[in-house]
C-alpha cells in the first residue's frame, strides 16, 4: 500500500509539473505555448523512461549500485560518432543528408559497439568490479581523446555545429525523431517489463539467479542490447545525459525499498521526468537561458554522488 502511495504521489507531482511547464508565463497564448513546449515535454518523459529503465537494469545485472551505462563510455563514443562524422563528411554534407537515417545510423552504431563491449567486459570482469570500472573508463577517456583530437583540428565553423549536439539540449529535438525514438523506445521498455521477473531473481546474485533455473549469459546479453539501445536513442535524440540515470535509480531504490523491478522503473521513471522538467523550468525561467539542462543535471548529479559516498564512509548501509 505504501508503494502504490509512493507512485501515486510521484505520478501527481509529475502531472503538476507537466501543468507548470505547459502553462506558466502564456499570457493567453495556451496553444502556442503547447506548440512550442509541447514537443520538450514528450522528449522529457522518453528520456526519463529511458534511462530510468536502463540505469535500474544495468545496476542490477553489474550488482552494484554506483554504477550507470555511462561508465562503459555509452556518451563518449556518441561523442566520436558526431566528431568524426563531421570531420569526414563535414556539417554540410551531414545537413543535406537525411535526418532520420542519420539518426538510426548513429543509434545503430552505439548499440552494436556498446553491447559487444558491455557484454565482453561484463562476463570477463565480473568478479572485479574495480577492473570493470577501470577499463570502462579507459575507453571512455580513449574515445575522449580521440574526439578532441580531431576537434582541435577542425575548421572553426564546423567546431560551432559539433558542439550543439555534443549538450543535452531539448530545444532542437525534432518532431521525426521523437516519433520514431517512442516506437523504439516502448517496445524496449516492454521487452524490459516482461524481463522484470527475471531481473528480481538475478538481483538476489548470479548464483542464485542460476541455481533457480535462469539462463544467466543469454538474459545478460538480452538485458545489455535493450540497455545499450535506451541509452543510444536517448543520446541521439537530446544529446549526453551521464548522472541523471544515477540519481534516478538510487532516489527510485531509497524511496521504494524493493528489489522489484516493475515497481523501481515505474517510480524512476515518474522522478525522472519530474527531474527534467524542473531542471527545464530553472534553466528557461531562473537562470534564463544563461546555462543548459545538461550544466544542472552534472552539477546535482555530481552533488548527489559525492553524498551518497560520504554517506557510506560514516558507516551507514546503503539500500540492498
Amino acid at each position: 500500500m505504501t508503494r502504490k502511495l509512493t507512485h501515486i504521489t510521484l505520478g501527481l507531482a509529475a502531472l503538476a509539473a507537466c501543468a507548470l511547464f505547459m502553462t506558466y508565463q502564456t499570457y493567453g497564448n495556451l496553444d502556442f505555448a503547447i506548440a512550442l513546449r509541447g514537443k520538450k515535454m514528450v522528449a522529457f518523459i522518453l528520456v526519463g523512461i529511458a534511462c530510468s529503465f536502463s540505469t535500474i537494469s544495468f545496476q542490477t545485472l553489474s550488482q552494484n549500485k554506483l554504477l550507470t551505462p555511462n561508465i562503459l563510455g555509452i556518451d563518449s563514443f556518441y561523442v566520436l560518432i558526431q566528431t568524426l562524422s563531421i570531420f569526414v563528411f563535414g556539417s554540410q554534407s551531414l545537413s543535406r543528408a537525411t535526418s532520420i537515417w542519420d539518426f538510426l545510423l548513429t543509434i545503430a552504431l552505439m548499440m552494436s559497439l556498446s553491447t559487444y563491449l558491455s557484454f565482453t567486459l561484463l562476463k570477463k570482469f565480473k568478479q572485479n568490479l574495480f577492473l570493470f570500472l577501470m577499463i570502462g573508463m579507459i575507453l571512455g577517456t580513449f574515445f575522449n581523446n580521440v574526439s578532441s583530437f580531431m576537434q582541435v583540428i577542425l575548421d572553426p565553423n564546423e567546431y560551432d555545429h559539433l558542439q550543439g549536439k555534443l549538450f543535452a539540449s531539448f530545444s532542437n529535438v525534432k518532431p521525426d525523431h521523437l516519433t520514431i525514438a517512442a516506437i523504439l523506445i516502448a517496445l524496449i521498455c516492454l521487452f524490459l517489463w516482461r524481463l522484470a521477473p527475471q531481473l528480481d531473481v538475478l538481483h538476489l546474485g548470479n548464483d542464485h539467479a542460476i541455481n533457480l533455473g535462469i539462463d544467466l549469459k543469454r538474459l545478460q546479453l538480452m538485458t545489455l542490447f535493450a540497455i545499450t539501445a535506451l541509452v543510444g536513442i536517448s543520446t541521439a535524440l537530446v544529446g549526453p545525459t551521464s548522472f541523471l540515470g544515477f540519481i534516478v535509480a538510487n532516489i527510485a531504490y531509497q524511496l521504494m525499498k524493493t528489489y522489484r523491478h516493475k515497481s523501481l522503473f515505474l517510480a524512476g521513471s515518474l522522478i525522472a521526468i519530474l527531474l527534467l522538467i524542473l531542471g527545464e523550468f530553472l534553466v528557461e525561467h531562473i537562470f534564463s537561458f544563461n546555462t543548459t539542462l545538461n550544466v544542472i543535471i552534472e552539477f546535482t548529479g555530481g552533488c548527489y554522488f559525492i553524498g551518497q559516498i560520504l554517506y557510506e564512509r560514516n558507516g551507514n548501509k546503503r539500500w540492498k
